[in-house]
């Protein structure tokens, strides 16, 4: 029985298109695994978007099936107005054609940003023009009005970098109003994480739950008390865990979670699938 979406398809695009667009207030949605739907003023920023089944079919038949746990949250399709979409890595839960190329034809003004070492990767899944993407590296600012996206590395397990030094594994610290948003796409913690993050002062770290067991074949992530570690150790003012409740092989309870802030005092919000929230 797959775990069912709180808001899902035709009635969360509903909320969507129902909330203020008070410029003191924002709205942040949760779409499964990293992805990720924020609202600022009717602007739009959706992270690390995976909306389909291309991995459970790819793996239907190996050693290695990608069974889903939890049902798809919306048709992307549905996605209207979409102003900035982000992929962090060329992993397919994080770079998938069957949900990016419906996006981009339905939000031909969406900038779309990756990493600047993946733009060859992305242009062939995607089948997009060479210069459609934005790359982005560590340390560089992209000013997207009314937003700033700065880019940070992640280590997914490692710190990668192309022949001329640009990361292949990135996070996101989004900036508008007086917040900033750190969407972790796939990290572990690495040696001056803590150095890179702490002088954006983020208000809300979306982070991965996940762990790291090699026995699972793929690349890992922070565990539960990682990520509260991490956003204790960052000063931030709210952590939200991603990264779960996909995929049967590639999990992790929330509850861990929970406890774990809970007992750290680390402030936190637990997002069912399709939830949204108002900062």
């Amino acid at each position: 029985m797959l775990k069912v979406a709180l808001r899902k398809n035709e009635s969360l695009w509903a909320e969507v298109l129902q909330q203020s667009t008070d410029a003191r207030q924002f709205q942040l949605w949760w779409l499964g695994q990293s992805g990720f739907l924020l609202q600022w003023q009717g602007k739009r920023v959706l992270f690390d978007p995976y909306l389909s089944d291309s991995l459970t079919r790819k793996y239907a038949h190996t050693n290695k099936p990608h069974v889903r746990i939890s049902e798809r949250v919306i048709d992307p399709a549905l996605l209207q107005g979409i102003d900035i979409l982000s992929s962090s890595h060329n992993h397919t839960d994080h770079l998938d054609a069957e949900t990016l190329q419906p996006l981009l034809a339905n939000n031909p003004q969406a900038a779309f940003v990756i990493p600047e070492a993946n733009r060859d990767f992305v242009v062939e899944r995607v089948g997009c023009a060479r210069d459609l993407p934005l790359g982005l590296n560590d340390g560089q600012s992209l000013q997207l009005e009314p937003f700033t996206l700065h880019g940070v590395p992640a280590a997914h397990n490692e710190l990668e970098r192309d022949a001329q030094g640009n990361c292949r594994f990135m996070g996101y610290v989004l900036e508008f109003g007086p917040w900033k948003i750190y969407h972790s796409g796939d990290t572990l913690w690495y040696p001056g994480i803590v150095e890179v993050l702490k002088p954006f002062q983020v208000d809300i770290a979306l982070l991965p739950i996940n762990g790291n067991d090699p026995a699972r074949g793929v690349a890992g992530n922070l565990n539960a008390r990682e990520a509260v570690e991490l956003g204790l150790a960052i000063g931030a003012k709210l952590v939200i865990p991603h990264h779960y409740d996909l995929f049967e092989f590639n999990t992790a309870d929330p509850q861990i979670f929970v406890d774990l802030a809970e007992k750290m005092r680390q402030p936190y919000k637990v997002l069912a699938l399709g939830e949204g929230i108002k900062i």
